[in-house]
């Protein structure tokens, strides 16, 4: 009898693990799912709505490290850069191609457009967030060529 006891409790043991282990990656996957929706519209926001203001309060950490050799650091310096930007390319736009998250960094891959009928750039930012906000970013930027020497698309 104390067989199928302590049979039942190792039982009833692993399937207490399994379940934490459940709510974890569910815990997880929440967050990285919240990262990606918060990131996608605080790039709406800053890249086609040109909100700086709403931008710099709901999208960016107090810490802003930029990996990007010809971007200083602190979010201020971005927002520096972005705003003449802005008023030269009024219609400056971002395409959004794809995104995904692990943990806490986000990528996007989109189209950057200065004018409507440029062919822009290709761009993935690779964003470290924390509490909701940009903290750390990388990116990787290449020109949209008129030809191509394949079929496919950068997109």
């Amino acid at each position: 009898m104390w067989k199928y006891l302590i049979l039942g409790a190792a039982a009833l043991a692993l399937g207490a693990c399994k379940t934490t282990s459940n709510m974890a990656e569910d815990s997880q996957a929440a967050l990285e799912e919240a990262n990606k929706e918060k990131a996608l519209y605080c790039m709406d926001l800053l890249f086609n709505q040109h909100d700086i203001e709403t931008s710099r309060e709901e999208c960016f950490g107090e810490t802003y490290i930029q990996h990007n050799p010809m971007a200083p650091d602190g979010p201020e310096a971005l927002f520096a850069f972005m705003t003449p930007f802005f008023e030269a390319n009024p219609d400056a736009a971002i395409h959004i191609k794809r995104v995904a998250a692990e943990g806490d960094l986000v990528w996007i891959h989109y189209n950057n457009k200065p004018t409507p009928d440029s062919l822009g750039l290709a761009v993935v930012d690779i964003l470290r967030m924390e509490d909701g906000k940009f903290v750390e970013h990388w990116d990787v930027v290449q020109p949209v060529p008129e030809k191509s020497a394949n079929d496919n698309t950068m997109f």
